[in-house]
């Protein structure tokens, strides 16, 4: 079992509930990671960038296995990943989605449109409007 609350702690030295990693060299990912920080806090939820050493110790993996995807690990160490971990965040957010993911076929297609998204990605080097991987 991972104990996030042992490993990784805020500024203030309060421990979370759960966090959400996202990948901080990608625009998109770190201006919707600001935007949910507010949230997120008011639930005991934190935010932290895949970047961070503690990260990948934590929870096994390589730089470039962190990299293909969001994640959320909630304290007793449930890991979600990519279209599973917005559901997983939507839902201790308390956010009307949550219902919607219960729908037959619906955690299919958000599978899908994150995995488009997340091909369209910006990455630092990259031209505007170019296709990433990263």
């Amino acid at each position: 079992m991972i104990s996030l609350a042992s490993e990784m702690t805020d500024s203030k030295g309060r421990h979370a509930r759960g966090w959400l990693f996202f990948d901080a060299e990608c625009e998109f990912c770190t201006r919707t990671a600001v935007w949910l920080i507010p949230a997120m806090k008011r639930r005991g939820l934190a935010v932290a960038a895949l970047q961070d050493p503690r990260v990948g110790a934590l929870l096994g993996l390589s730089r470039e296995d962190l990299r293909r995807t969001i994640r959320f690990v909630h304290a007793d160490g449930t890991q979600h990943q990519g279209a599973d971990a917005v559901l997983a965040v939507a839902r201790e957010l308390k956010w009307p989605v949550r219902w919607m993911s219960r729908t037959p076929g619906i955690l299919p297609a958000a599978r899908a449109v994150y995995r488009w998204v997340a091909r369209r990605r910006r990455c630092p080097g990259q031209g505007v409007g170019a296709v990433s991987t990263c």
